[in-house]
């Protein structure tokens, strides 16, 4: 199998992105591959004063290590696939997406939660936790958050913000998930949130085999059902979209949730959907048409018009 070509794998220099660097590492070593971790840093981690959507380009946090792949620097990059353009550059292929893990968006917050009740103030650099959260909260405010989960943690704790909302799978990664938390099982997801995304050049087919041995294929459905909404919706713009499907083994089927809300968390288009198993291909696709002809097309103009201004 092996031949003695070793596998560079380019990562952000984050922790979280260095983790999963590593864990891509441990099992590509595993399988008898020889490894090195490259780590290059994103133009995201290094503007950090400008809400993400500002910066105008979806992959922000992915571009440079696809330029390092495409100038062959590195042999394959590792990302939290939710950071992952629906559209890949041409020649990048995706090559595995690895078992996923917790889904959920947590909050931290300080202590006491009678905020809840009242008027808070929550931290997000996302624009789907942000209007999701006015949605609940509607007499709250929302302030940008923005840097790795290292940065950010670090700014709750010095601000006087009620609170702050993360995945809980990057807090759990690197052992930062504090005690102070709640799970925020109402709140929908980023498309292909817990799960990381191996990427390769689509013409290296030493890499793409050793890699393809990382895949799993349920969390490679669910995610291609939820990228595949997303792309439907926003068509390479950012706009507050949530989107889980899961496999329910007992009844054979895929269970999809997906939503699509205002900025300012007013307006909500939600769908939920049951389908059998084999019809998984076209599912992402036809509830975000569902949205779309429910008053989605319009409520997309309208953010696409307000993240210009």
């Amino acid at each position: 199998m092996n031949s003695n070509k070793t596998i560079r794998i380019g990562t952000r220099d984050s922790e979280l992105a260095l983790w999963q660097a590593h864990t891509v590492q441990k099992k590509l070593n595993d399988l008898g591959y020889t490894t090195e971790i490259i780590a290059v840093k994103s133009q995201g981690d290094i503007i950090l004063d400008k809400p993400l959507y500002e910066l105008g380009i979806t992959g922000i946090f992915t571009k440079t290590l696809d330029i390092a792949m495409i100038n062959g620097q590195v042999d394959i990059a590792v990302h939290s696939m939710k950071d992952v353009p629906t559209a890949l550059p041409i020649g990048i292929v995706q090559a595995a997406v690895l078992e996923r893990a917790n889904t959920l968006d947590i909050l931290v917050h300080k202590g006491n939660l009678d905020f809840l009740e009242e008027n808070g103030t929550i931290a997000t650099g996302s624009l789907r936790r942000q209007a999701q959260w006015l949605n609940k909260y509607p007499n709250h405010i929302v302030v940008d958050l923005r840097g790795n989960v290292n940065t950010r943690m670090q700014k709750l704790n010095e601000s006087d913000w009620n609170g702050a909302v993360f995945a809980a799978a990057g807090l759990e990664r690197i052992n930062l998930k504090p005690t102070d938390f709640i799970n925020l099982d109402w709140m929908i997801p980023a498309p292909a949130q817990g799960a990381m995304v191996v990427v390769a050049m689509g013409n290296n087919d030493f890499i793409l085999d050793a890699v393809s041995q990382l895949n799993d294929v349920e969390t490679e459905i669910c995610t291609y059902i939820e990228r595949q909404f997303l792309k439907t919706l926003e068509g390479g713009c950012t706009a507050p979209i949530g989107a889980l499907a899961r496999y329910c083994e007992l009844e054979d089927t895929f269970v999809f949730k997906g939503a699509l809300l205002a900025i300012d968390g007013k307006e909500k288009l939600e769908i939920e959907k049951i389908v059998p198993v084999e019809e998984w291909k076209k599912l992402g696709f036809l509830c975000a048409q569902e949205i779309l002809e429910k008053g989605g097309a319009e409520l997309m103009q309208t953010i696409k018009e307000s993240l210009k201004k």
